[in-house]
């Protein structure tokens, strides 16, 4: 893998990686909550010999820098426009993993002429409910009491529980990369996530192919769900995995990785 890229954005620093071929197919690939884009390295190897992969630390996540107390959704997607805009590409199949979801979603409301498919990876359209954001204030409020508990306690739970030991490695791997994300980050992703509106219009007026994967084992984020949004956009395909929770892309990576390039390939036809 590639060493990061960096620039300078509002006086701050944002982390990224190109890979794979410059004027080849282009997707965009943004981590979640916690992550940054190391989580993506077993995909990007499968992909990046015929697709030019881009993968962004988000804002407070990984190498980039906090830039405020609440990093909203699209704050979040303007930052990575301009990490594309700096790497000079112009079009691009966007996928985003559960927060990275949200973000691309953000990005396809303000930005849809710069996409050529959008993937979502155990991620959704709807804004939190009330009970949804009461929860999340509690984890700001257990993240702040003990960052390192929560996040040894809360990685496991992304993966299917027939998974665990086979990828006991991945976890331990994932709960390092979490680690290194200060309480201060966590808490403005929370409360970003927090305030994002609903993305269903969003959905129905993109006109480009959209992708949905989903583990059916994923308790947070109900099947029926899952499924309903599938029906919004004018193109969907939809990919339910058996066995899986909420990390696809590492618990079934070999499968996702092709999946995910005949989307590309689909969305450049």
């Amino acid at each position: 893998m590639e060493m990061h890229r960096i620039l300078t954005h509002e006086g701050r620093q944002l982390h990224y990686r190109d890979e794979g071929r410059e004027n080849a197919k282009t997707l965009v690939l943004l981590h979640g909550f916690m992550q940054n884009l190391d989580v993506w390295s077993p995909l990007v190897l499968k992909l990046m010999h015929d697709i030019r992969v881009i993968t962004i630390d988000l804002p407070g996540h990984g190498y980039s820098q906090s830039y405020s107390d609440i990093h909203t959704m699209d704050f979040m997607a303007r930052c990575v426009k301009t990490v594309l805009e700096y790497a000079g590409v112009e079009q691009y199949v966007m996928m985003g993993h559960s927060m990275g979801g949200y973000v691309a979603l953000s990005f396809a409301e303000q930005y849809p002429y710069s996409l050529r498919g959008l993937g979502l990876l155990h991620s959704h359209a709807l804004a939190d409910d009330e009970e949804k954001k009461r929860q999340r204030m509690e984890t700001c409020e257990e993240i702040l009491r003990n960052r390192s508990g929560y996040v040894m306690n809360f990685i496991p739970s992304l993966f299917d529980t027939s998974k665990r030991a086979e990828l006991a490695q991945e976890i331990k791997d994932l709960k390092d990369q979490c680690l290194e994300t200060t309480e201060q980050s966590l808490v403005a992703a929370q409360q970003g996530m927090m305030r994002r509106p609903h993305h269903i219009h969003t959905l129905q007026r993109l006109q480009v192919p959209c992708m949905f994967i989903y583990g059916k084992n994923d308790s947070r984020l109900p099947i029926e769900v899952a499924v309903s949004q599938a029906m919004v956009p004018h193109h969907s395909e939809i990919m339910l995995l058996d066995n899986v929770c909420h990390m696809a892309h590492l618990e079934a990576h070999d499968y996702v990785a092709k999946y995910i390039r005949d989307f590309v390939d689909t969305c450049y036809m």
